[in-house]
Formats: structure tokens, C-alpha cells, sequence
């Protein structure tokens, strides 16, 4: 897996973006997309070194497909893991794909901001970004603590 560094590079070893992207790709085998055709696969790295996979989920109604990236985290935090060291999303594409806005608010719910994404293209060519950078000024758990619970 190539790569166009940030600074957030040097945060995982490539040794395990390696797996990580290995485990997007694994993902996206796995995606369930009759009407679309378009496969995306996630790998979601937590805190304690636990990697779980999602693939995006179609369904007749549209409005009931989850995203890989969603599917990704929902099983994380499923399974008590809140906490995030990065994640990798991929598809079968030339062009880098990243997560849509919907994604982009719900991973920033479990953060931190300086959180890596790693976008993989079918070449194995990556593009490093952060949280922070997909959805600035986001409305998070912070501002939520904020103005919503008293």
C-alpha cells in the first residue's frame, strides 16, 4: 500500500495499515450491493488493537443501507469498544472514495479529531486524512455536553 503522507502516518506502523487495508478489502468482498454495484469495505483499528471489518449493506427501501464505515463502528461498539486509533476505507475504484456526510458525522461521535483515515484506492494507493479534516467544525459529543444535556 502506497502512500500520500500526512503527519497522522506516523501515528500506526504500516505494518498494520497493511492489515488494515487487507481487512478493508476482505470487508468489501463481503458487501451486499444488488442496486448499486458499488462495493466498500472499512477496517476500524481500536484502541486496544482489535480490528473489526464492515461492508456496506443495500436494501430495496435505500434509506435502510448502512455504510461500511457505519457498519464497522456500530460492530465495535457493540462489542464495548469506543475508542479508535484509525480506520481505512476502500473500494473497487481508481479514484479515492471517502466516507459520505452522514458517515463523517457518526465516526465523529467516537473521535478524537486527529483520529488517521486512511482512503484506499483499488491500486493500493492511499490518501491519509483525519476526522478533522473530513468534517470540520463538527457538532460532537463536546457540543452536544454543551447545549443538549443539562
Amino acid at each position: 500500500m502506497s502512500s500520500n503522507n500526512n503527519n497522522n502516518d506516523s501515528v500506526i506502523s504500516q505494518e498494520i495499515k497493511d492489515k488494515l487495508y487487507e481487512t478493508a478489502t476482505l470487508a468489501k468482498d463481503t458487501a451486499y450491493t444488488p442496486y448499486s454495484k458499488f462495493r466498500v469495505g472499512a477496517a476500524l483499528l481500536s484502541e486496544d488493537g482489535t480490528i473489526f471489518k464492515g461492508c456496506n449493506v443495500e436494501n430495496a427501501s435505500y434509506g435502510a443501507a448502512i455504510c461500511a464505515e457505519r457498519t464497522a463502528y456500530v460492530k465495535a461498539v457493540s462489542e464495548g469498544h469506543k475508542n479508535f486509533k484509525a480506520l481505512v476505507v476502500t473500494s473497487d475504484h481508481e479514484e479515492f472514495i471517502s466516507p459520505c456526510g452522514i458517515c463523517r458525522q457518526f465516526i465523529s461521535e467516537f473521535g478524537p479529531a486527529k483520529l488517521p483515515v486512511y482512503l484506499v484506492n483499488v491500486k493500493g494507493e492511499t490518501l491519509s486524512t483525519t476526522i478533522e479534516e473530513l468534517l470540520p467544525y463538527t457538532f460532537g459529543i463536546e457540543q452536544g455536553r454543551k447545549y443538549l444535556i443539562q
